[in-house]
């Protein structure tokens, strides 16, 4: 596979590389980066051609939008896609509003904080004031895909505030693409029966260990004409080096998933290929899926990436993984 082609979002104008670089580890997920280190992992990606970037206000309160800005801003704005999501303002930490949900404090997953923190908020002008917040954050003057952020718990709000207010911002030509991106997969399947997004971003629940977006949302946004763009599709660490200690979704690896895990890097070294290498094709098999985002702390992590991305996958690989059970026969592969 080439990381570089580039795919159409839905029926819209807006295109993305099919490699896409994530931009929370930039912002110091778990550990520091630091600003040098994240300016030259955007330069990589964009020396190896990768130009698709998504962000968030959420990622480190703003840092990450400001990290990528200070590289983005300077590159010609046609060549280039970038993605940024609403549902989440940043307000002062010691004033009134602040009051964020415990897993979005800096304290917590976030290494570099910041004086501000992140509160929810889908509303309709809690997401247009957001949407101005990042682009000063980025230096850009529009964003080409907006993902509403996580509504798990706020559908309500978010189907009567925020995604009114990205269709109008998409209307406008403000944005080019109206999104939602999710760890789930039943309510990005009810906002795609809306008829209003173009996209979606899934997390985690496409990837060598978790298939359930195949049940419902993958074969709805093939037939809707809905783009999905696959994240999280390491499980955030587990399929990146399956050992004890590695993470699933955030949390300590089952010993379960880490088994399962090693099964299937153990198939992956009989053909030679790297474990990354096929987690990183898998989500590409099914038609619906057009681009996979990887996130990236470093300058030799996005070359790996996109190594892993280009590496020779044989078909005997997926044949074994049926055979032995780690992968369910109906599921398509690349």
């Amino acid at each position: 596979m080439n990381p570089t082609d580039r795919v159409r979002l839905g029926r819209t104008d807006v295109q993305v590389t099919r490699l896409g670089l994530g931009l929370a580890p930039l912002a110091g997920l778990y550990r520091e980066v630091g600003d040098g280190q994240a300016y030259a992992t955007v330069e990589q990606a964009w020396e190896l051609g990768l130009r698709y970037f998504d962000t968030a206000p959420l990622y480190g309160s703003g840092l990450s939008e400001r990290r990528a800005g200070r590289v983005l801003a300077g590159k010609p704005r046609a060549e280039f896609a970038v993605s940024t999501k609403v549902g989440r303002r940043l307000v002062g930490s010691g004033g009134r509003e602040a009051a964020p949900d415990p897993g979005d404090r800096n304290d917590t997953i976030w290494a570099e904080p910041t004086d501000v923190v992140p509160i929810r908020d889908f509303s309709s002008e809690g997401v247009l004031r957001s949407y101005a917040e990042s682009l000063d954050r980025l230096g850009l003057e529009r964003a080409d895909v907006l993902h509403i952020h996580d509504p798990d718990d706020h559908y309500p709000e978010a189907l009567a505030g925020a995604l009114p207010a990205l269709v109008r911002l998409r209307a406008e030509g403000r944005i080019g693409a109206v999104s939602v991106g999710m760890n789930q997969t039943e309510m990005l399947a009810d906002f795609v029966r809306t008829g209003e997004v173009d996209c979606v971003l899934l997390a985690g629940r496409y990837t060598l260990l978790d298939q359930s977006g195949l049940a419902e949302l993958l074969p709805l946004a093939a037939e809707q004409g809905v783009s999905v763009i696959a994240g999280g599709v390491y499980n955030s660490g587990l399929l990146a080096d399956p050992k004890p200690g590695a993470t699933y979704d955030y949390l300590p690896a089952p010993a379960g998933l880490l088994a399962r895990a090693l099964a299937v890097q153990e198939i992956c070294a009989r053909h030679d290929v790297p474990l990354r290498a096929a987690a990183i094709q898998f989500p590409l098999g099914h038609p619906a899926v057009v681009s996979v985002v990887i996130g990236a702390r470093s300058p030799a992590e996005v070359a790996d990436a996109v190594a892993m991305f280009s590496h020779h996958i044989p078909d005997r690989l997926w044949q074994d993984l049926r055979r032995e059970g780690l992968l369910p026969e109906e599921v398509p592969t690349p």
